[in-house]
């Protein structure tokens, strides 16, 4: 045998120790290409696989008009589930609302966050399924049951975004307001993705043989980083501020007192919100049939007491045509207990659930009795009595002889009724009359208002301020979530009316407060370690698809039907030396 046929069974001979090696790293890399296939397309065999070849696109025709409804599923899944989820300081009321069209309390505002976040886990996991099959060069194929999965999300999020806009569109102002404390956290997690995403979008780039089609595959995607790295520029947030400008906390006003630790519009309710430093006391007066004012705040007492029980005939009568002595005989807690109207609730402790099932309905001269005595301000919302009411007329100085005879401080009424102001000055001078609306600061003076009380989606640092430099504070109502308190902290609120003052008293500094020099750090370093990572991958499969040997890409041993085609070639071509 002479040196050449010597020479050329050494090559094959390592061509073939080459072949086992790339076999056993193609090998050992399967189990997890196979787990992502299996979970994606239902696909867990080896040779049901194939990859993309070099200037091929990630999937077929069907599958790559599908990928839009994947990733629109995904965006919208992700509109309503950040939606809902800042939605929460109104749940209560969410669920108030369902309860007066279906007559039954049930924590649906919990169950369609508990909803949207399943079905945003399940179209995000097929999405990132999808983004690691395209890093591993693998094509796409959605089994149909996950297709069908993705027109369900499609479908439910298109139509709960739709109704929520028509029946609740006021919450979109408080999705305006929340991207005020967490852009620029969402700034964070926007640039994140984009460098996760970089990975398949470079590899797929770069395996095009078309210049046109690398551009249409990385140009979009450069053009969204651009845009988020620069949209810092134009972005506001009142808790990015220079050390000492941040203004004292908001006072705490107990909405109903204090309606997540007892029965609302009740003296448990109220003792509990002077228990916990409230700074004053919000209620709802309706004036019973003979003339006695009293707490309630629904138009009938089928919510907060047991008249089913006790007057069955009459449950859905308007609460103003009882007199006092049927109003005496209801009971205003145990609905409490069994209801659990906030899902943050928490337990109540055995002497608390004792005392809250024999709470019963107030009386507006003890409520205004018990402030004074623990020196806190008063509000209410004084609701006027139905047509044929004996008080329908007198309402107002029905009210004003209540308040004169319980010797209350008059300092410490906030007068909200806009009905006869001027009489309401003229004999009861001492009170701090309030607005429940804007308006102009000359028509305010005039009236001699002293404090708004606004609706929180109304909250504007521009008007607070215009206000403040008037001598006329401003209070919002109702705040309980610790984000939208920290936001109405740092635009310069007074005073917030909340069914949290148990928890928001112990917040002593804004949440995401930060100065501006913190803010440009934080920005910047994030913008240059992503533009570092998004290189580096990018500059990585470029040199791989180049076929550079220290990179070189092991793509070409293909497990298809047991075989490994480019070495069997490779192999094949080699000439045959006869001895």
């Amino acid at each position: 045998m002479d040196s050449s046929s010597v020479s050329l069974k050494k090559l094959k001979f390592g061509k073939l120790k080459v072949v086992r090696r790339h076999l056993l790293q193609r090998y050992e890399h399967q189990p997890f290409i196979s787990c992502l296939a299996g979970f994606y397309s239902c696909r867990w065999k080896r040779y049901q696989r194939r990859r993309t070849e070099p200037g091929k696109f990630c999937c077929k025709m069907g599958e790559c008009v599908f990928i839009p409804f994947l990733v629109g599923a995904f965006c919208l899944s992700l509109v309503f589930l950040y939606m809902w989820g800042e939605a929460k300081n109104d749940y209560n009321n969410f669920d108030w609302y369902n309860y007066g069209n279906t007559g039954h309390w049930f924590l649906w505002s919990v169950f369609l966050l508990i909803l949207a976040a399943v079905l945003f886990t399940y179209i995000t996991l097929l999405l990132v399924l999808a983004v690691c099959l395209l890093s591993e060069g693998q094509q796409l194929y959605l089994h149909w049951s996950h297709k069908i999965g993705t027109f369900l999300v499609l479908g439910f999020s298109i139509a709960a975004i739709a109704v929520f806009s028509k029946l609740w569109g006021v919450r979109w102002k408080t999705v305006r307001l929340s991207f005020q404390v967490t852009a620029p956290y969402l700034h964070i997690g926007a640039i994140a993705a984009m460098v996760l995403l970089s990975w398949p979008v470079a590899l797929h780039a770069f395996r095009m043989s078309k210049k046109v089609i690398q551009a249409i595959i990385i140009g979009p995607y450069l053009a969204i980083l651009v845009l988020l790295f620069l949209i810092p520029l134009g972005m506001y947030s009142p808790c990015i501020r220079e050390v000492g400008t941040l203004g004292p906390k908001p006072a705490l006003i107990g909405h109903r007192g204090a309606p997540m630790l007892a029965p609302e519009n009740t003296e448990m309710s109220f003792q509990k919100t002077i228990e916990h430093g409230g700074d004053g006391l919000e209620t709802d007066v309706t004036i019973s049939y003979d003339g006695i004012p009293f707490l309630m705040h629904d138009s009938n007492l089928q919510r907060t007491t047991n008249i089913r029980e006790v007057f069955p005939s009459n449950s859905t009568q308007n609460a103003a045509l009882f007199s006092w002595d049927a109003l005496e005989q209801l009971n205003a807690g145990k609905w409490f207990l069994k209801d659990t109207p906030f899902s943050c609730m928490g337990s109540l402790s055995s002497a608390d659930q004792k005392l809250a099932m024999n709470q019963s309905i107030y009386k507006l001269s003890n409520f205004l009795r018990l402030a004074d005595s623990a020196n806190k301000l008063v509000i209410f919302d004084l609701y006027r009595p139905p047509v044929k009411h004996p008080y329908r007329n007198t309402w107002i100085n029905t009210t004003l002889e209540v308040i004169r005879d319980s010797r209350i401080n008059p300092h410490l009424v906030l007068w909200l009724d806009n009905t006869m102001r001027s009489f309401v000055q003229s004999v009861a001078p001492g009170f701090q009359h309030t607005m429940a609306s804007k308006a102009p600061v000359d028509e305010l003076l005039r009236d001699n208002v002293v404090k708004l009380n606004l609706v929180y989606s109304a909250m504007s640092s521009e008007d607070i301020r215009k206000y403040a430099q008037a001598n006329i504070t401003t209070n919002l109502y109702v705040i309980s979530e610790p984000w939208l308190f920290s936001l109405a902290w740092c635009v310069g609120v007074h005073s917030v009316t909340t069914n949290a003052v148990h928890s928001l008293k112990d917040i002593n500094r804004p949440l995401f407060l930060m100065t501006p020099k913190e803010y440009r750090i934080m920005w910047l370093l994030t913008d240059a370690v992503a533009a570092l990572l998004i290189s580096l991958i990018f500059a990585l499969h470029w040199w791989r698809e180049k076929g550079f040997s220290c990179c070189s890409d092991d793509s070409g041993v293909v497990l298809e039907n047991g075989t490994y085609n480019k070495f069997r070639t490779e192999l094949n071509d080699l000439p045959t030396v006869v001895a």
